[in-house]
């Protein structure tokens, strides 16, 4: 079984403070997420807690935006928030994901990784498409509208 991890990180130009609350609340990820214009008629749906443990989120969309769950399993304030991110299509699958907030020259690191296996049908997607590459570029993006977001909070 081939596993395999996607991770990105950036300089934000603010506290962990300012950031923390736009990624621990699903409800803000609509400012910022790479996803969010894959497809504008995508269903939403919001479950458990307003942000921290036990909120959750879950998507339909078109193929490419796929469809899933997310729910917060640890959320330590201005720290770290981690994800069981679970994919139901195209492929099933299990992401655990976190983002942690590390204070850097200039404001804060904020790091995002995913891992994964990839099994049955996945397992052959991956013979031809490299995850990282799928994925990281989607990371960077997301991290840059991050950015932008905080900065569009405090402006």
């Amino acid at each position: 079984m081939s596993t395999y991890e996607v991770r990105r990180s950036a300089v934000i130009p603010a506290p962990a403070e300012d950031i923390f609350p736009l990624v621990n609340s699903f409800h803000e990820w609509t400012k910022w997420s790479p996803w969010e214009a894959v497809d504008p008629g995508m269903s939403r749906r919001y479950f458990g807690s307003e942000s921290g443990v036990g909120a959750g989120y879950e998507w339909s969309g078109n193929r490419k935006a796929g469809s899933g769950t997310m729910e917060i399993v640890e959320s330590v304030p201005s720290r770290e928030i981690k994800v069981r991110l679970q994919f139901t299509k195209p492929f099933k699958a299990l992401n655990p994901t976190a983002f942690t907030f590390t204070p850097a020259p200039g404001g804060t690191e904020v790091s995002w990784v995913m891992t994964g296996e990839n099994k049955g049908a996945a397992k052959l997607f991956a013979l031809f498409m490299n995850m990282d590459k799928l994925v990281g570029s989607d990371f960077e993006r997301g991290l840059k509208s991050l950015s932008e977001a905080v900065a569009a909070r405090k402006g």
